[in-house]
């Protein structure tokens, strides 16, 4: 008879456990879903694309499972991201707060896209071309190791690739891609237009005139010639192509 009241009794303790599971996880459930997200600090990446990373899984959307995915945890590796923190504002706001390697440029080396850094360190390798970084072409390389700086032979290279990508973002130009000779003179692509600047003299002078005259170029297929362009009274003349 005893055991037959303590079975009863264990039974009844686990149905009202269940209950309480249940209910709370229902709680849980709908009023700690997410209904708010910000995303900040993304620039190589959509906000949508950055929910899809930070919030997948069956629970992804679930403050109180964000909290405890995250809480003093990396989020997994996301290409071209270095960092990114959740903070949860609310039981249904998330903030995502996200800090971006900082690319220089890209080059290509068998098949693969691999970024690289001001100081010319592989950052990122990708199948992927990421908008708003220049293409660079024209560097002769052997090999490319990641997280190794890129073997070219004159290494000021990449301080110059960091400042043409610095003033063609100051007078919000984007360029196709970047070519360097052998002598470091630098063309810039735009469909079928090339700008050929030359040296890195007077790069400033020339890339603020360039803003003026890429509009005039649309439907054209030629080179610029803006080498001896100096912004006080140099020349610039457009070589159309043959037919």
């Amino acid at each position: 008879m005893r055991t037959g009241k303590k079975t009863i009794i264990i039974f009844v303790i686990l149905l009202v456990l269940i209950v309480l599971v249940t209910s709370v996880l229902t709680v849980i459930r709908y009023k700690y879903s997410v209904t708010t997200v910000e995303v900040t600090g993304n620039e190589h990446y959509t906000d949508q694309e950055i929910i899809d990373l930070v919030m997948k899984g069956k629970y992804g959307h679930n403050s109180v499972y964000l909290y405890l995915k995250y809480h003093n945890k990396e989020v997994e590796s996301i290409p071209f991201i270095q960092q990114t923190d959740i903070e949860l504002v609310s039981p249904t706001e998330v903030k995502i707060t996200v800090y971006e390697k900082a690319v220089a440029g890209y080059v290509e080396y068998l098949g693969h896209y691999l970024y690289f850094d001001k100081d010319g360190i592989v950052v990122e390798s990708s199948n992927r071309q990421m908008e708003g970084i220049p293409f660079v072409t024209g560097l002769h390389f052997d090999h490319i190791v990641l997280h190794e700086k890129l073997p070219v032979e004159d290494e000021t290279v990449f301080r110059l690739i960091l400042n043409i990508t610095q003033l063609l973002t100051k007078y919000s130009i984007t360029t196709d891609r970047i070519y360097f000779d052998s002598a470091d003179h630098i063309t810039l692509y735009f469909g079928q237009v090339r700008i050929y600047l030359g040296t890195s003299d007077h790069l400033d002078e020339k890339i603020n005139k360039l803003q003026y005259l890429l509009p005039k170029l649309e439907g054209f297929s030629g080179v610029l010639h803006m080498e001896n362009y100096t912004g006080e009274g140099g020349t610039f003349t457009f070589e159309k192509d043959d037919e």
